[in-house]
């Protein structure tokens, strides 16, 4: 009897509600294959449904996060011996899509598709040893993904032209300060760092007004000042609506953590929220 192969994303969900995602093939420094693709696909979609998960975060194992494709996928759909399924795929923007909040432990080389994934997080820890690179431009590809589109919007039009032109790697230290980055962390301390700060969010959040924000954060950026304004008033009107506002605000009156709805739960959803004496 064969035992099964190690899945190539290990997966572990804490007490708290946090699903950490590893990218598991550190043999190969979590090059990307078909293989993994497809499975982190089905782990989000598992993620999205699951009330018990409330947050993700993403790393990678061994020294690296992902350093791209694995070259044998790359030498196989270059040559056209091996294709890449594209129009058989969904959009590789997944973090993205996800209603809820995804952080990226970036723990060593994050390039091609390992830094689009990073990039498309909603924040992004990583080691000042990390290493960033776009690496279309060297490959003879364009930027994949969008990530010309959302890259623009964290670092600067100028930053991000140096980067998707030159394809030059970049440390942690320096993707901090253009604000690609939002913290760095010392090796051993950094996946407990975006465990503490993904749990804070899982614990302390509304998951419901999470995946309200999030959207709001991607469909503002097409709008004017005054279409965010009153698209945000509409989605505050319907906040309000649901039981995760009472429950904030009586949480904060009487100084204890809040005990918001799963996503997705019926009880998240509701009457409109009526606050009480303690309001005036």
């Amino acid at each position: 009897m064969t035992e099964n192969p190690t899945p190539v994303i290990l997966t572990e969900l804490t007490g708290d509600g946090v699903m950490l995602l590893t990218l598991n093939r550190p043999e190969r420094h979590n090059a990307w294959t078909l293989e993994m693709e497809l499975l982190y696909n089905e782990l989000f979609d598992r993620a999205e449904v699951d009330p018990a998960v409330r947050a993700v975060v993403l790393t990678g194992a061994g020294r690296s996060f992902c350093p791209g494709m694995d070259i044998s996928v790359l030498d196989g759909a270059s040559s056209g011996a091996r294709p890449w399924p594209t129009d058989q795929l969904p959009p590789r923007t997944r973090p993205m899509t996800f209603p809820k909040p995804v952080v990226a432990a970036v723990n060593g080389a994050c390039a091609g598709i390992g830094f689009n994934q990073a990039v498309m997080c909603d924040v992004r820890f990583a080691v000042p040893g990390a290493k960033f690179a776009a690496a279309f431009s060297a490959r003879g590809l364009v930027a994949e993904d969008g990530v010309s589109w959302i890259l623009p919007r964290l670092v600067g039009y100028g930053n991000a032209g140096d980067l998707l032109l030159s394809s030059r790697r970049i440390s942690g230290t320096e993707a901090l300060a253009m604000g690609l980055v939002n913290r760095l962390c010392e090796p051993d301390e950094l996946l407990p760092a975006a465990l503490e700060y993904a749990t804070e969010l899982a614990r302390s959040a509304s998951p419901y007004a999470m995946s309200l924000i999030k959207r709001q954060l991607a469909d503002d950026q097409t709008r004017t000042f005054a279409e965010s304004r009153d698209a945000a008033a509409r989605l505050l009107a319907t906040a309000k609506r649901a039981p995760d506002y009472r429950e904030g605000v009586r949480s904060f009156i009487e100084r204890r953590q809040p005990e918001f709805a799963a996503l997705g739960e019926p009880a998240a959803l509701g009457e409109p929220a009526v606050l009480g004496e303690e309001s005036s």
